[in-house]
């Protein structure tokens, strides 16, 4: 994205990515406290499915992400470079074959997190029957949530980017969907919901709930550098910092 929509080259590569994908990881892995897990949320790669460049692409991103250290998981979330912007029942299964689930749920220390497919809330047109099981799974899952510590989520899509009656735009969700949502998650309990898409840093408050718009390793559409966002999930907070990667710190104080 970097030489092709930034730079507008006529033969753009991706060596600008990897390079900055690397930086990140050794940031990570130089932190003295290790990250719990790495989360990538959504655009995986650049190419839509089933053009020439996606499949080197994915190829390249497995191969950079297969230097993070095990002790380090990386948790992937599908964004619509990954599955189309109009997802079909084939490209949603070309993701899971090739990074498995594109919705669910896992735990840590008392914490529910929560993977969702937010390209089901942009366009469903041809995967209803599947936007409608992930719609009902959400559902059995956020009747657990009051058993948990904090509830987080993670998403490529932002509902909004500054506040929930924004207009509709390209980077958030349709309005009435959206504040039917934020109004489901609020209620269930649900402490923070972090996105992508947007390549730019964003967000803003739902009553107590906090949507959260991080920009990416690679290429930016703001005033940012490529960077990743460092969370401190405490015992009655949640705290975030967006760090360039030149700026990552070793230690980070709880």
């Amino acid at each position: 994205m970097i030489e092709s929509y930034v730079e507008k080259k006529a033969n753009p590569k991706w060596q600008k990515e990897i390079d900055l994908t690397r930086k990140a990881i050794e940031k990570a892995q130089q932190m003295q406290t290790k990250p719990k897990f790495f989360v990538v949320c959504g655009d995986l790669v650049d190419a839509f499915p089933n053009t020439p460049l996606n499949q080197p692409q994915v190829d390249d991103f497995k191969k950079v992400f297969a230097e993070l250290k095990s002790d380090i998981p990386l948790i992937c979330v599908c964004g619509n470079h990954d599955v189309g912007n109009t997802p079909t029942p084939e490209t949603v299964d070309l993701y899971r074959q090739r990074f498995g689930d594109d919705y669910f749920v896992f735990w840590y220390d008392g914490v529910m997190f929560i993977v969702l497919n937010s390209q089901y809330y942009e366009d469903r047109s041809q995967t209803k029957e599947i936007a409608e099981k992930q719609d009902q799974w959400l559902d059995d899952v956020l009747k657990q949530a009051h058993k948990y510590r904090h509830v987080i989520v993670f998403q490529h899509i932002p509902w909004f980017l500054q506040k929930a009656d924004e207009e509709n735009d390209y980077f958030n969700i349709e309005k009435d969907l959206r504040i039917k949502m934020l109004d489901k998650f609020e209620k269930a309990g649900v402490k923070a919901i972090f996105c992508g898409h947007y390549h730019q840093n964003a967000g803003g408050k739902y009553k107590d709930m906090e949507v959260v718009v991080t920009s990416a390793i690679g290429a930016q559409l703001g005033n940012e550098k490529s960077g990743f966002r460092i969370v401190k999930v405490l015992a009655n907070k949640i705290e975030h910092t967006y760090y360039e990667l030149d700026s990552v710190p070793k230690c980070v104080n709880f």
